[in-house]
């Protein structure tokens, strides 16, 4: 009942791998990572294609934090609706009335939810088998690369699962999944990856890939599954069709941590008190609404997680990357962009889909506000909240560059990071809301809002990586494919290195930047190119926005 007769499992499986989707995605996939390989082999002068050792070594270290990073990102898309789903689609109650155990849902839900990411994760063995018989490579590696791919699947999908099951919504799920996850993520890839030439680091690694990786997997799997089983088998959230809108009151009284007070700054930037008193002429209703009633309809769980965790994480960062190591700002900059990255599109994503959702789109075409000013709204609202809780994470850099006397030379650094944070939070939620605006589903427009930004951001990263193999490529344009990417941008930045004991006191020489030209006859560096970049696009895609929303418009009045 658990495995092979399991209802749940049989009905998800069934939905999902029958789909012509799967089948394309997966050969699609397949494809993608052949023109890697076929295209990184270096050739000779007859054009004959070899390879030796080290090539393959970094094809293989390529092939691993691609997938690896694959199952971080792809993981909670396919788990963290996994029970948000059956609430939004008001089938929570009846499933949980039925003859099933709350372990064979949790079962039927994990698996159905990986198996396809597996077989895309076991579709890549052929190309790693090749690389192992390029040379420079183990065949014991590839099998721990394999095993903690598959531990890391397990992990992240159930810590994802038990996201679904505390948060009535698929958008929150989703953001705390990332949340929680990408952390993982970066420390397990920091803890495996080490030098291929030093035996005694590949003997460490190779310890804590096979004995010290898998009890702690299977420690972590064992306490989230209990805590999931609880969950299930004493719901507190049954009966949702009548709490559609979370008392605040009420949740304020059991709150563990952060407490979001409204009338006290800086929580009333994003979360305005609710309104005692008539609206004032001239105030546009939706995005009153928006800000004093949408954010918090649903409780102020998923935001209390969000501003703990992120404040947390932000400590050891900000002594590492600030304090200890000043050079380094960029990087710590590149934690504030990945935090609105996964933010930005929980708030805008949703605009326009979750009104569908609520059958209450038809209803607000009918009021006397035109498509602009409703369109405006949504965007400003979703604006306003993912900036002022990015920024709330900028008072570390602001504390090191007023404390840190080497960073007083370079204070217009800080303005440049301040205005590439300021730039990724507009790009981000006009983005979403685009994606909003063309989907039909919430769950549908976060996937496509996410996947497109890290087309965006993180792809021109890894293509800079996959492309540095290739000698005929200069660094100026290695830098112009990364132009859209505010990570490119950040590190892009000059910042005065570390001074050695016992050298001078003059500043060192800071690399030469290099410099794009984008705009003929005006070489620029990356930084400066992107954030002449965006603007304007976003102008461009909340032009689409609008279309869009204004093409709905007019069905919905030929439709009257």
């Amino acid at each position: 009942m658990l495995f092979r007769d399991n209802p749940v499992l049989t009905r998800e499986l069934l939905v999902n791998l029958r789909s012509p989707r799967a089948f394309v995605l997966q050969l699609i996939y397949v494809l993608f990572l052949g023109a890697l390989v076929y295209f990184y082999w270096p050739a000779d002068s007859a054009g004959v294609r070899q390879v030796g050792s080290g090539v393959a070594r970094r094809l293989f270290e390529l092939f691993f934090l691609g997938q690896f990073f694959l199952v971080a990102l792809v993981a909670p898309t396919f788990a963290a609706g996994s029970i948000t789903g059956e609430k939004e689609r008001k089938t929570y109650e009846m499933l949980l009335a039925s003859p099933l155990k709350p372990i064979n849902i949790l079962t039927g839900k994990l698996l159905s939810s990986l198996s396809y990411l597996v077989i895309l994760i076991l579709s890549s063995l052929p190309l790693m088998i090749l690389c192992f018989l390029l040379g420079g490579i183990l065949l014991s590696e590839i099998a721990r690369a394999y095993v903690v791919l598959i531990l890391a699947a397990g992990t992240f999908g159930l810590l994802s699962v038990a996201a679904s099951s505390f948060f009535g919504r698929t958008s929150s799920a989703l953001m705390v999944s990332y949340l929680v996850i990408l952390p993982l993520a970066v420390l397990c890839v920091a803890l495996t990856r080490t030098d291929p030439n030093d035996p005694r680091a590949r003997e460490f690694v190779s310890f804590m890939t096979v004995s010290v990786l898998p009890p702690w997997c299977l420690a972590t799997w064992t306490v989230v599954a209990i805590v999931i089983n609880r969950r299930l088998l004493r719901p507190p959230d049954v009966g949702s069709e009548g709490k559609d809108v979370v008392d605040e009151e009420e949740e304020m009284k059991y709150a563990i941590g952060v407490v979001i007070d409204r009338d006290l700054f800086p929580d009333k930037l994003f979360a305005p008190a609710k309104r005692t008193d008539l609206m004032p002429d001239g105030t546009n209703p939706v995005l009153d609404k928006e800000l004093r009633s949408e954010i918090f309809s649903q409780g102020t769980l998923m935001l209390r997680v969000v501003i703990q965790v992120s404040m947390l994480l932000s400590i050891p960062l900000m002594a590492a990357l600030l304090f200890l190591r000043s050079d380094r700002a960029g990087y710590y900059v590149a934690y504030v962009i990945t935090f609105n990255l996964l933010v930005g599109p929980v708030f805008s994503a949703g605009s326009i889909t979750q009104e569908r959702e609520r059958q209450t789109l038809a209803l607000l075409l009918t009021t006397l506000l035109g498509p602009g000013r409703i369109v405006l709204a949504k965007l400003l609202a979703a604006l306003r909240v993912s900036t002022v809780l990015t920024f709330l994470l900028t008072e570390q850099l602001l504390l090191a560059y007023f404390l840190l006397q080497e960073l007083w030379d370079r204070f217009w650094t800080l303005i440049v990071f301040l205005l590439i944070i300021a730039t990724t939070c507009l790009a981000t939620t006009t983005i979403g809301l685009l994606c909003s605006s063309l989907s039909r589903k919430t769950s549908v427009a976060i996937v496509l809002t996410y996947m497109s930004l890290l087309l965006l951001f993180v792809g021109p990263v890894g293509l800079n990586y996959y492309l540095q193999g290739f000698s005929s490529i200069t660094e100026e344009r290695l830098a112009a494919f990364t132009v859209t990417s505010p990570y490119s941008a950040a590190f892009s930045i000059p910042m005065t290195p570390i001074k050695p004991s016992g050298f001078s006191n003059d500043n060192p020489a800071l690399p030469p930047s290099i410099k794009v030209e984008m705009i003929p006859g005006f070489p620029l560096p990356v930084w400066a190119n992107f954030l002449l970049l965006y603007p304007p696009a976003c102008l461009l895609l909340f032009g689409v926005t609008y279309l869009a929303f204004r093409w709905r418009w007019w069905r919905a009045g030929a439709g009257g």
